[in-house]
């Protein structure tokens, strides 16, 4: 008889700018998922958060914590954010047993709040390299308060292409909390991801201010790299656009197929 073969989970990393969303669609996607009768596991990679709206199965608070940080080393909140994310790196061998013990399909990484934490310090690539570049891939989520207008639009852009540039993952881009737009809003930022030249139209309608030409040579750089693809509207309240996440998940990790129950 041929043995069963085991496959690693799905690893899918929440990133984003601070209220962008990354918890509450962590949370709502976990729920999704055992919805349709698939398995995950949650871990929280951000050990200064107060609350968080699930109860992970792996957290980093178990070994680094911000206000032991702050209180041993006698820092204030930033120097605490950049010390605890370099100290993530150093335990993450540990994070990363513990994450292994688990048999599921997928693993969904809460990261830090804080953008810059976990996008560009060195650290950040350790912790990716430790859990596996294998099966995973980065959900980033544009903040819709950000995104309404196009100089912010073309700022998001900008951010999403860094954090694919810095972690060279595939990478899903999603309007997080769209429940919070008008569905003519709504419309426009996902007609905005995907027509580059629309978005140029937005810009120019615009008054032609220095903040505006910088986002015009900025977005012709954009274009050039070809980093975008069109935006998946999700909302954590009522779970619009989840099943487009799974289908992204699985286009980019197993080239569509879905996961056997």
């Amino acid at each position: 008889m041929r043995e069963a073969i085991i496959l690693a989970p799905k690893t899918l990393y929440f990133v984003g700018t601070a209220g962008s969303g990354k918890s509450t669609l962590t949370d709502a996607f976990s729920k999704w998922l055992k919805n349709e009768d698939y398995d995950s596991i949650t871990v929280n990679l951000d050990p200064g958060c107060d609350s968080l709206p699930y109860e992970p199965d792996v957290d980093v608070r178990d070994w680094i914590r911000m206000s032991e940080i702050m209180e041993e080393y006698s820092l204030g909140p930033n120097g605490a954010q950049i010390l605890a994310a370099d100290m993530l790196a150093l335990n993450i061998g540990e994070v990363a047993d513990v994450i292994d013990e688990f048999s599921t399909d997928y693993v969904l990484v809460d990261t830090p709040g804080q953008l810059e934490l976990f996008a560009f310090r060195q650290s950040s690539k350790t912790v990716v390299e430790a859990l596996g570049l294998e099966r995973s891939a980065l959900v980033y989520l544009f903040d819709p308060v950000l995104s309404r207008n196009p100089n912010g639009f073309v700022t998001s852009l900008l951010l999403s292409s860094t954090v694919h540039f810095r972690l060279p993952l595939p990478l899903i881009p999603v309007l997080a909390k769209a429940d919070l737009l008008s569905e003519t809003d709504a419309s426009m930022l996902k007609m905005w991801s995907g027509n580059l030249e629309a978005l140029w139209s937005a810009l120019c309608d615009e008054s032609i201010d220095a903040q505006t030409q910088i986002s015009l040579e900025l977005l012709q750089a954009i274009d050039i790299l070809g980093s975008t693809t069109e935006l998946s509207l999700m909302s954590a309240e009522t779970w619009e656009g989840l099943v487009d996440l799974y289908t992204a998940a699985q286009g980019a990790l197993e080239g569509g197929e879905d996961i056997e129950r």
